[in-house]
């Protein structure tokens, strides 16, 4: 029987929010926006780096990466603010994703600002576009292929900044071209691409879009996110994926992240970790050490939880 991996783990994906800060409009009961898992009251209240704590108890994980949570936009530098008096605080997280408006005319100065917080490695900023396959193959297009959009991109190297994409697989190709063109950012696809569904056909074009975009030595991607809405998160159903991403992307190019507390609506975080063991375990000990490790401590550099 193969060894589950017991080694360290890099969270590279979760986040903590207090809501009594007023910054998070889309948690709000007035500020429900649509999600791809539905209905995501459950997790409408506080979740503090205690509350994280707690969820990762006995899972091995010893370093976390914080993503941006909707924090009023245009204030990623007030978010960052917080997050860090957390890190210092706590030991949560170890490194961070800030918000940063690519098209904001003060893009320049808000790159160089978080830029000079040592915890921040990476930003994000979702680009919208096509809202289905169709659509993008009708030629919608995102922020990724807007002018103004990429000139703030351009200066994310300067700045020793990564990117962090969350977009639909059926975006990816524009992904592709993002990373051609800059080719010393380091592109991170977060959540393998948002697959909401596990049709086959879903599926084949879903593997065909990594497979174009991992052409692409500057990508990385996130085995994170991968709840389907109205079903439990299972080995079964998810060992596919996650093998796949494996498999495309070369295990070092690949990192866990439990996208905490949001996937805790369908799994524990303990369950989460232990599903990827199961799934990693055919794989040899230094490919699931990469997965689980090394991608993201490369990637993202946290350090250690105090």
């Amino acid at each position: 029987m193969p060894d589950l991996y017991d080694g360290p783990i890099v969270d590279a994906h979760h986040h903590v929010w207090d809501l009594s800060l007023g910054r998070h409009p889309w948690l709000a009961p007035e500020g429900r926006v649509a999600h791809r898992y539905g209905d995501y009251a459950p997790i409408t209240h506080d979740y503090l780096p205690a509350d994280y704590r707690r969820d990762i108890a006995d899972t091995g994980i010893v370093a976390s990466v914080y993503m941006e949570a909707e924090w009023t936009p245009g204030d990623g530098l007030a978010e960052v603010a917080v997050v860090e008096r957390y890190r210092e605080e706590t030991g949560v997280p170890g490194a961070m994703v800030a918000q940063a408006w690519l098209d904001a005319p003060d893009a320049a100065a808000q790159l160089a600002a978080l830029a000079a917080v040592p915890a921040v490695k990476s930003v994000r900023h979702k680009p919208g576009g096509a809202t289905s396959r169709a659509e993008a193959e009708a030629g919608a297009r995102s922020l990724l292929s807007d002018e103004a959009w990429r000139a703030g991109y351009a200066l994310l190297a300067a700045n020793g900044l990564h990117f962090d994409l969350q977009t639909p697989w059926w975006n990816l190709g524009e992904a592709r071209r993002l990373a051609d063109d800059f080719p010393a950012t380091t592109l991170v696809i977060d959540h393998a691409g948002v697959l909401a569904s596990r049709d086959a056909e879903t599926l084949v074009a879903w593997r065909a879009a990594l497979a174009h975009v991992a052409e692409a030595p500057n990508v990385v991607i996130k085995a994170s996110g991968l709840c389907v809405a109205g079903t439990p998160w299972t080995v079964d159903a998810n060992r596919g994926p996650i093998l796949d991403l494996v498999d495309v992307f070369g295990a070092d190019r690949v990192m866990f992240g439990s996208n905490f507390p949001v996937d805790g609506m369908f799994v524990s975080l303990p369950g989460l970790v232990a599903g990827y063991r199961e799934i990693l375990a055919d794989l040899d000990p230094a490919a699931q050490r990469a997965v689980f490790h090394d991608t993201a401590q490369r990637v993202y550099a946290p350090q250690p939880l105090g």
